[in-house]
């Protein structure tokens, strides 16, 4: 059989992160979750009594701030450099140590 005729297509793009419109990976869940809390901040504003336009200037406000600052975090941190850039804070600069204690009861392999 010629492999030139198979009816089968090869997915080349498997093992690569999803993107959806340049957004990468955990970013389409944030911009996901951001407009949810969007819909429910505007029912709650809606219930309270403000006048319909301020309560759409104020949503499109805060979603034009949403998408720039995650479009931006995408941007600058890729797929996993925002994971990197937070657990880096999360190293210690120095580590001391006032006792030896720790060391003694160390057996070596």
């Amino acid at each position: 059989m010629n492999m030139a005729n198979s009816v089968y297509q090869v997915n080349k793009g498997i093992n690569q992160s999803i993107e959806f419109k340049g957004l990468k990976a955990q970013y389409i869940w944030y911009l996901g979750g951001g407009v949810v809390c969007l819909l429910i901040v505007f029912a709650v504003i809606y219930i309270i009594g403000l006048p319909i336009y301020l309560c759409l200037g104020i949503i499109l406000a805060a979603g034009t701030f949403l998408i720039l600052k995650i479009y931006g975090m995408s941007h600058k941190y890729g797929e996993h450099g925002l994971m990197k850039a937070l657990a880096r804070k999360q190293v210690p600069g120095i580590v001391k140590s006032r006792s030896r204690k720790i060391f003694i009861g160390v057996k070596e392999k």
